[in-house]
């Protein structure tokens, strides 16, 4: 059996990653989590950020410094959300928004993992999951 536990991104701060993907998601920072190891639960799964010494930011979108993987987030009101991630110290980096709406647009987190606010036509969210 296999099954995915963890998705785990390198950072320096740890906390303050943490707290910024806590506040973007609207999820808790997970109890015990500490200076070398901050989680955020989502189901089964758990978001994990791990300090790692001399940490190189990925220059996205700069191919000698790949972005190495990154997050999207499907939303329902993109202006609000991108509004709300600027606040907490995203930056924007490029947009992808149709006339339609419909779209997506290209973030960095504070320490430059690139992310994106996602709003595809037909995808309607709620606590429960896509319906």
């Amino acid at each position: 059996m296999l099954r995915l536990t963890d998705f785990i991104i390198d950072c320096p701060d740890t906390m303050k990653l943490a707290a910024f993907y806590s506040e973007v998601t609207g999820r808790p920072i997970k109890e015990g989590s500490h200076e070398n190891w901050a989680g955020i639960k989502f189901g089964e799964i758990e978001l994990a950020f791990i300090r790692v010494d001399d940490y190189r930011a990925p220059q996205w979108p700069d191919s000698e410094h790949p972005k190495q993987f990154h997050l999207d987030f499907e939303v329902d009101e993109i202006e609000s959300e991108q509004r709300r991630v600027l606040d907490l110290g995203a930056t924007l980096q490029q947009d992808f928004m149709g006339p339609n709406g419909y779209g997506w647009r290209v973030y960095t987190d504070p320490i430059g993992h690139p992310f994106c606010l996602c709003r595809n036509k037909g995808f309607n969210w709620t606590d429960q999951g896509l319906i």
